[in-house]
């Protein structure tokens, strides 16, 4: 039974945190974090600024789904708005942040 009693005594040589535990640790959470970083911070940035770059290049006549699920065509462009058409002469604005993504890009008129 001492020999439990032993094993489970907090006074020995180099069990503790002390001294090198503490650099160990602060090593081991930047590598978690840099793993945090590379797997999903960086990824999510990416996308965030491909989705910006294509609600700035909408053009007239370009097919869209937002991010409700309404599929219309843009026939109207200002700063923060977008007119689409939905059906035959049924229009809607929306902010251009709810467009989702374009599924078909307008003819360019000359």
């Amino acid at each position: 039974m001492t020999d439990v009693a032993y094993a489970m005594g907090g006074s020995g040589g180099g069990g503790g945190l002390g001294g090198g535990g503490d650099i160990s640790f602060i090593i081991m959470m930047a590598v978690v974090f840099g793993i945090f970083y590379v797997l999903m911070i960086r990824p999510q940035q990416q996308k965030q600024k491909e989705v910006k770059k294509m609600r700035e290049n909408l053009n007239h006549g370009d097919m869209v789904v937002t991010v409700g699920g309404i599929h219309g065509k843009v026939t109207g462009l200002t700063e923060t708005l977008v007119t689409l058409e939905i059906a035959e002469k049924v229009r809607i604005k929306i902010s251009r942040e709810y467009i989702g993504t374009i599924t078909q890009k307008g003819v360019k008129e000359s």
